[in-house]
């Protein structure tokens, strides 16, 4: 039986720690909830989809029906590109009501002059930003309630081009609208 020495069994204990936390904390995502500003009982056909970002497919648009089968809110995705650049650094989420198209936005918990200064994970749930700095962990699960239902969006994939830029190449995200309160 060979014997492993204490220094060896220490060193293989450090790289366990070292390496294998990171990983661990990255595969932890949390779950944040907020509620828009919108108050209301309006009720949504539920469904769940997936939405595919990529440079040569930037934008997605999907049509969210009332319980009546009516078209009653428009769900944008628009990506982010730096003044000047051409590549892609974030994409950011948009709920816009069709019968009051005086709110451009309401994923968000408060209505701000500008929703890009703020710092606020509950205002920046829209906002699909992989910086590490970011209000908003780009795994975390993102719950809003809206009127009398809610969304749920999660990023499930994201590439950067090249591998250590800022610039993603593509992303998907999950989302899964719903009348009652996801578990």
């Amino acid at each position: 039986m060979r014997r492993i020495s204490l220094s060896s069994l220490l060193f293989a204990v450090f790289l366990l720690t070292v390496v294998g936390a990171p990983l661990f904390a990255q595969s932890d995502s949390p779950t944040i909830y907020a509620e828009s500003f919108r108050k209301g009982s309006t009720q949504i056909t539920e469904e769940t989809f997936e939405a595919k970002l990529n440079p040569q497919n930037p934008t997605y648009r999907e049509m969210i029906k009332d319980s009546r089968g009516n078209d009653r809110y428009e769900l944008t995705i628009t990506p982010h590109v730096p003044e000047g650049g051409s590549q892609i650094t974030w994409w950011r989420v948009k709920l816009k009501d069709l019968r009051h198209s005086i709110y451009s936005n309401i994923l968000l918990a408060d209505q701000l002059t500008n929703q890009e200064l703020s710092t606020d994970a509950k205002n920046n749930l829209w906002r699909l930003d992989p910086n590490r700095f970011g209000a908003v962990p780009i795994r975390a699960k993102r719950v809003i309630k809206v009127d009398g239902f809610y969304v749920t969006m999660q990023v499930e994939d994201l590439h950067f081009t090249p591998v250590d830029s800022p610039y993603l190449d593509s992303m998907a995200v999950r989302f899964a609208l719903s009348n009652s309160a996801p578990k």
